[in-house]
């Protein structure tokens, strides 16, 4: 009898099991079809777009559009294709992710180890900045900008985008550093090591999990910013965002569907790739400790 009833909680289990694998796959398939819709359609000829199926695969590939969407003609002042402005994006964000990363790095690091008066007050504000809207900064922004001769420039977008990511990487670091024991730098100060001495030689050295997560966070919201880019950025400056939106803009007459799906695709592929290599890592640094504290 008991052998039975545990028979029948295996089966019962297994059925679940398969329920949800089955639920799963539905959600990821829908997930996943605007992203197949824009791969397959990216490498057709615009007339099998127009007057077909979108979800069929293609009669004839082609891989003009990419050409298009990456390489096309200046007009006028204005490149057309995605090219210079994916070069802009790649100068823009490196810089910005870096720098916030280090900043927010040496906030958790004085938030926690080098406590002083005010210093929750001071943590609390900054996570209130992360809550601020982005059209609230838009006209106080652009002042600063002008007055330090930085609008339309990429140079501006950089600072920009740390000012504002500051106070997501202090979060990070700062939930992190809570749970590093303190009894390590209290014996390396006797050791008659200093402030930077500290946090170049024994902090950073094992924040590895937390800078995939911060370097994740920034990199994929930096890239992926289209008001910023779009507010504050010349011609010469723009990033891939605002050029994607230029791309499908610019077609006049008929619209070139298949070039506007390969451009989104190039304007998504860093961040996906990111997600793909560094994702595990991402998940496994929120548990190592951004979310304690």
């Amino acid at each position: 009898m008991a052998a039975m009833q545990q028979e029948s909680a295996i089966r019962t289990s297994n059925t679940a099991r398969v329920l949800i694998y089955l639920l799963l796959l539905l959600f990821a398939f829908f997930y996943l079809l605007p992203l197949f819709v824009m791969g397959v359609n990216s490498v057709k000829p615009l007339s099998e777009i127009t007057g077909g199926n979108m979800m069929a695969l293609p009669e004839i590939w082609t891989l003009e559009p990419w050409r298009k969407a990456w390489s096309e003609a200046q007009v006028g002042v204005q490149a057309t294709g995605l090219k210079p402005y994916f070069w802009n994006s790649i100068k823009m964000v490196v810089p910005a992710v870096f720098i916030s990363t280090i900043l927010g790095a040496l906030n958790g690091y004085v938030l926690t180890k080098w406590r002083f008066r005010g210093d929750t007050i001071l943590f609390g504000l900054m996570l209130f900045a992360c809550f601020i809207p982005f059209q609230i900064v838009l006209i106080p922004m652009a002042r600063v900008l002008g007055i330090f001769a930085l609008a339309g420039t990429t140079w501006g977008l950089v600072l920009v985008h740390v000012v504002y990511g500051i106070g997501f990487t202090t979060l990070y670091f700062r939930n992190y550093y809570a749970a590093f024991p303190t009894e390590l730098v209290r014996a390396a100060q006797i050791d008659g090591a200093g402030f930077f001495q500290i946090f170049w030689r024994i902090m950073l050295p094992s924040s590895g999990p937390i800078i995939v997560v911060s370097v994740i966070w920034q990199f994929t919201n930096i890239w992926n910013d289209f008001l910023f880019g779009a507010s504050f950025a010349d011609f010469s400056s723009q990033p891939m965002t605002v050029a994607l939106n230029n791309l499908v803009q610019s077609s006049t007459g008929v619209k070139e569907y298949n070039v506007h799906f390969a451009g989104a695709i190039l304007a998504a592929l860093p961040t996906l790739l990111v997600y793909i290599v560094a994702g595990r890592f991402f998940v496994r640094g929120l548990m190592a400790g951004s979310v304690k504290g």
